[in-house]
């Protein structure tokens, strides 16, 4: 099945203040990705970060269209009730026709309150707002005229334009029992990242609702993503990348502080627990290229269905050349083999 790789984001470095570098990077990663063999490159939003974390998923993956030829774009995940339904609908719209068909549109709920507040978005409805938009994203790319009155949206009887001229796949990111369900019903796959037996339980939740509704699960996707950490050993995996993965995941406790932050962006705090305390309890894989395989396999086998898998192993610290590196050694060593 192959494996994507991600999840791209265009975050500063520590001392920069111009975003023109991440950008260029975010291009050449995924032309490298392409190069590499990876099937899939994967984008991910936030709003009002200190680094400039990704919020324009749509305007990069129509950049990725252009630079690229054959790889799938996949946006991982839009947070969709920070957008009106319709402009999200024009926007994949044309990401799709200029990519000739390869856009894959992720989609999650969101949870920072302060994205909410900043774009005016009701976070106590986004669950709601979701339903809705996954039912009208699939009306408004016939480009045929329709109308929806929701308890969310109330949209006038129209057509939206382009439409898209093949049928753009939707994924659904989150953890919680109704998200998963709701993908089940409404989408076309899911798009994970959880420690194996959480992943485990989400796929029987999707099979129940398969089943409850007559659906055929071979009609579904499952997109796991883990952080993969390639090296001689897990030891050596580990401390080589402790730092850089160490950054990644402290963003997230410290991004409502920094939406009101002057730059430069903060340095992350110094990491002083075990190594192995980076990877307790997450989707995280760090050994030899076998030793990856061997836990991705495992992971499918567990699932027993169909699963896909993409290496969240995009580092924002980590200097492009380690960055490709450690790209080559996934694609050569476990993209093979899963």
């Amino acid at each position: 099945m192959g494996l994507g790789f991600g999840l791209l984001s265009a975050q500063l470095r520590p001392g920069e203040t111009d975003w023109t570098r991440a950008y260029d990077e975010t291009i050449r990663l995924a032309v490298e990705a392409e190069r590499l063999g990876f099937t899939s490159v994967w984008t991910t939003e936030h709003h009002f970060v200190d680094d400039g974390y990704m919020p324009s998923l749509l305007i990069v993956g129509a950049a990725l269209a252009q630079a690229t030829s054959r790889i799938e774009l996949g946006t991982g995940v839009i947070l969709a009730p920070l957008y009106h339904p319709l402009r999200l609908a024009e926007d994949a719209a044309t990401v799709q026709l200029l990519s000739h068909g390869r856009l894959t549109l992720g989609l999650g709920l969101g949870w920072n309150e302060v994205e909410f507040v900043g774009l005016g978005a009701d976070a106590r409805r986004r669950g709601a707002a979701m339903e809705e938009i996954l039912r009208i994203l699939p009306q408004a790319w016939t480009g045929e005229p329709f109308t929806h009155h929701g308890a969310v949206y109330d949209l006038p009887t129209l057509a939206v334009r382009p439409a898209p001229s093949t049928r753009i796949p939707i994924l659904v990111g989150g953890g919680a029992e109704p998200a998963i369900r709701r993908a089940a019903r409404l989408a076309d796959g899911v798009f994970l990242s959880t420690p194996a037996a959480k992943f485990v339980e989400q796929v029987h939740w999707v099979l129940d609702e398969c089943e409850r509704i007559g659906r055929d699960p071979s009609s579904f996707r499952f997109i796991h993503y883990s952080v993969l950490l390639a090296g001689v050993s897990r030891a050596e995996a580990l401390a080589r990348y402790r730092d850089v993965m160490w950054a990644m995941q402290w963003k997230y406790s410290d991004m409502g502080a920094s939406a009101t932050r002057p730059l430069p962006a903060v340095t992350p705090p110094r990491f002083d627990r075990p190594d192995e305390a980076l990877v307790t309890g997450r989707a995280t894989y760090a050994g030899t290229p076998d030793e990856l395989v061997e836990a991705l396999l495992d992971l499918r086998a567990q699932a027993g269905v169909p699963v896909e898998f993409a290496a969240r192993s995009h580092f924002p610290l980590l200097d492009y050349e380690a960055q490709v590196d450690l790209m080559q050694q996934l694609a050569e060593g476990v993209a093979p083999h899963v």
